[in-house]
């Protein structure tokens, strides 16, 4: 049996793709232009700036993420190949149906890895626009003397996440955690656009979960705290924890927490509506540590 043709074309479909991405990376490498503008620089942090810039990098680099996923099982269906011909004849007919069961096993792998990055890319572009989507219906609160920070880079005991957006204004500090869910069927005698929140759990159309709320809490019982370590003041931050896209409904509850729930479009007349309990001098105080730690962004 001559394997000289199959062979030479799985080294030379390896061969290609491989020169692809190698030629990729060192392009990349090998750019001698300078910035229009210091290196230094560094902007305030958009809405949904850790989302975008994980969507950035699979963008970047889903090329060759794809290039591995497809070589992988080429590359074993060769090395057992050249296994098979060091076979007796008689045994190499085991060979090849090992190799196509060896074949089967890891194109079905590298297909469903390459298929849950790029699934985990398009719901982080989901979240990513449901965060600009929330900051839209934030802007306003600017003219009333707000100051609104988005994806602050947080650490608690060595782990790293961000707070969606942080609102400081004279009704207080709030920690607003954006959740942007797809919709789907609905069970029977439920809206597929109606999510309920009782207080204590958020009740889907498919079921009940408390997705983000205990999220949104420790947020702000850590920016409490920050803020007390920072400014040297004690001051209560209020978690709320918004739904883009689902009418919200509240349900009594004999347990409620400290988490409250929102559509976005209510946050611009829901925030202002509290009493006064920041000064100026307060909201300059509190926005300044802000500023500090979400400037951050480089090219």
């Amino acid at each position: 049996m001559n394997w000289t043709q199959p062979f030479l074309l799985l080294v030379y479909l390896i061969f290609f793709m491989g020169s692809i991405a190698a030629m990729i990376w060192w392009a990349r490498r090998q750019r001698k232009t300078r910035l229009p503008f210091g290196e230094d620089l560094k902007l305030q942090r958009g809405p949904g700036e850790t989302q975008l810039t994980l969507v950035r990098k699979f963008d970047e680099e889903g090329f060759m993420w794809m290039v591995w996923a497809a070589t992988t099982p080429a590359t074993v269906v060769l090395v057992l190949l050249v296994g098979t011909l060091k076979l007796p004849k008689e045994l190499q007919l085991v060979g090849v149906a090992v190799t196509l069961m060896a074949f089967v096993a890891v194109f079905i792998w590298a297909a469903r890895w390459f298929a849950r990055k790029a699934q985990e890319s398009s719901n982080r572009y989901l979240g990513y626009f449901g965060e600009r989507l929330v900051a839209e219906y934030l802007e306003p609160l600017k003219a009333q003397g707000w100051r609104i920070f988005h994806d602050v880079p947080a650490l608690n005991n060595g782990h790293k996440f961000n707070l969606d957006h942080i609102a400081v204004g004279p009704a207080g500090v709030f920690a607003i955690e954006t959740k942007t869910r797809r919709k789907g069927a609905a069970r029977p005698g439920f809206d597929d656009h109606k999510v309920y929140f009782d207080g204590h759990a958020l009740v889907w159309p498919w079921g009940e979960d408390s997705h983000g709320l205990d999220q949104t809490e420790r947020n702000a019982a850590w920016l409490a705290e920050t803020i007390s370590d920072e400014v040297g003041e004690r001051i209560q931050v209020t978690p709320i924890l918004t739904l883009p896209g689902w009418w919200v409904e509240m349900k009594p509850s004999r347990e409620p927490r400290l988490c409250r729930v929102t559509n976005p479009k209510a946050l611009a007349k829901f925030l202002p509506s509290a009493s006064t309990i920041l000064s100026v001098d307060q909201i300059t105080s509190i926005a300044g540590k802000l500023e500090v730690r979400c400037r951050d962004v480089e090219y």
